[in-house]
This record gives structure tokens, C-alpha cells and sequence, in this order.
């Protein structure tokens, strides 16, 4: 990070145990070395034990990371930057409307047939991301499945876990393949209106929906990961993880370059 994202970052960092008078040890190296370490992964799509010699050991960095993923602090820390992101660009931090669609990616060796499926329509063996975005493409919610999971079902976990985190959101767009019984459940079980945008029957080639590029923006965010250019994760937990990792460097960052230099 730069000086500059760093001082975006630092006050939205989770305060450790110990410097609220809950014990436990103190940390051995400072946060902003973990933090370029875990985003230097992710960006070049490293091994974890071949982290350069100028980061802390890679063990380390990897116990840090699992600390973060288990106690939910890489939400955290990603869901503050990204209210953050929304108040510069005169938003409320809490957004009303959003945008649902999934994307699958191949799956390395190491992942484990139980997380893994075949999905028929992209032809792709590994999983699938579903993703839930505001209107400025920032990430809202996220859950990784076998691809062979179809759509709507992960839609109905999914907007679930989305609504009840952001209690403002009332309207999400979706493309055709969120159509069917999943609209009907969505308005009765959580007064959320699901807005099919569909391509006219008439259109030939291609066109650009309306909304769409939002979240295929965000899609292309995650494919200069190197780490997500396909899915690396024993765990869905820890690829999710690395999808929030790869979103808090794109809102560090935009953050940075708003902020006005100093005279």
C-alpha cells in the first residue's frame, strides 16, 4: 500500500483483542506488513509459502489470514471501506438497490470433489461466485459453490444473508435466469423487489443490458486477481475471503486517489 491508502485503511482496521483489554498476545509484526502481504497473494496469485523475503514469514501471513476469515474481519474491514467509498461519492453508506449474477471459474487440483461441480452451460468444471453489488459495483455479498449449483438456488441463501445485512435494500436487478418462483419469494419473504432484465426476443447479437456492465465491472475487478483468475481454495470459505481481499484493494485505492494532496 502507499502512504496514502494506508491512511485511508488504518482507522477502518479492527482493533485486536488486546488493545481493548481482552488479552491475548500481542502481534509480532504491524499490520500494514500483514496487509501488504495478504494483498500481494492475491494480486500476483502466489503460493503461500513462496511470499517474498520482505513480508513476514509466510506462516504468519497465512495465520493472519485465517484469523481474519474465521472472525469475519476481512468482511468487516471491506464493509468499512466501502460505506467510506459511498459517503465520498455522496451516497448514503447503506445502499437501496443492487445487482445479483454469478460467474464460474475452473477449479485447480485441490479442490475437493464435495465443493467442486460441472456447470453444463459454460462448460466449466471448478465453481461458481454469486454476487451481490450496489449500483457503484461495490461488493454487497458474496458465496462460492460447485458450479453445478444452479442460480436460483443460490439466489434464495444468498439475497437472504444480503437482506439482512443491509435492511435498506429494496430493489435487485437479475437476468433471465433468475426468473420463476424466486421473484414470488423474494417480494413475501424479504419485501424485495427482484427486477428481471431480460434481452428483447427481437435483438440479434449483442447488446448491453441495462445495469449489467455494473456488475461485469466488477467481475473484470476480480479477474486481474491472479489469485481468483481461477479458484486455488480448499475451502469456499477462503474464496471468499480472497474475493473480499481483491475488493478492499480496489476501494483502498480509489479512496487514495480522492483524497486531496497535501500543500
Amino acid at each position: 500500500m502507499t502512504d496514502a491508502e494506508w491512511a485511508v485503511a488504518r482507522p477502518l482496521l479492527p482493533v485486536p483483542g488486546w488493545l481493548r483489554g481482552r488479552g491475548g498476545q500481542l502481534e509480532a509484526y504491524c499490520h500494514r506488513q500483514t496487509l501488504d502481504a495478504v494483498r500481494y497473494l492475491v494480486d500476483n496469485g502466489i503460493k503461500w509459502r513462496a511470499m517474498p523475503a520482505d513480508f513476514p514469514p509466510w506462516d504468519r501471513v497465512y495465520a493472519f489470514f485465517r484469523r481474519w476469515r474465521e472472525n469475519a474481519l476481512v468482511r468487516e474491514f471491506h464493509d468499512r471501506l466501502r460505506g467510506r467509498v459511498r459517503r465520498e461519492a455522496g451516497r448514503d453508506a447503506e445502499p437501496t438497490a443492487g445487482v445479483i449474477d454469478s460467474q464460474s471459474v475452473k477449479a485447480d487440483a485441490v479442490v475437493g470433489a464435495d465443493s467442486r461441480g460441472f456447470d453444463g452451460g459454460k462448460l466449466i468444471n471448478g465453481r461458481k461466485r454469486h454476487v451481490v453489488v450496489d449500483t457503484l459495483g461495490l461488493l454487497l455479498g458474496v458465496m462460492v459453490t460447485a458450479a453445478d449449483i444452479g442460480d436460483r438456488a443460490a439466489a434464495k441463501v444468498l439475497l437472504e444473508r444480503v437482506a439482512d445485512a443491509h435492511h435498506r435494500l429494496e430493489l435487485v436487478w437479475a437476468d433471465g435466469g433468475y426468473t420463476g418462483s424466486l421473484v414470488e419469494h423474494c417480494l413475501a419473504a424479504l419485501a424485495l423487489v427482484l427486477a428481471i432484465v431480460k434481452r428483447s426476443d427481437d435483438t440479434r447479437g449483442f447488446v448491453v443490458l441495462p445495469k449489467w456492465w455494473i456488475i461485469e465491472r466488477l467481475f473484470a475487478h476480480l479477474m486481474r486477481s491472479r489469485r481468483l483468475a481461477r479458484d486455488f481454495e480448499r475451502r469456499t470459505a477462503s474464496a471468499e475471503a480472497m474475493i473480499y481481499w481483491s475488493m478492499t484493494t480496489v476501494m483502498t485505492r480509489r479512496l487514495a486517489r480522492s483524497r486531496p494532496a497535501r500543500a
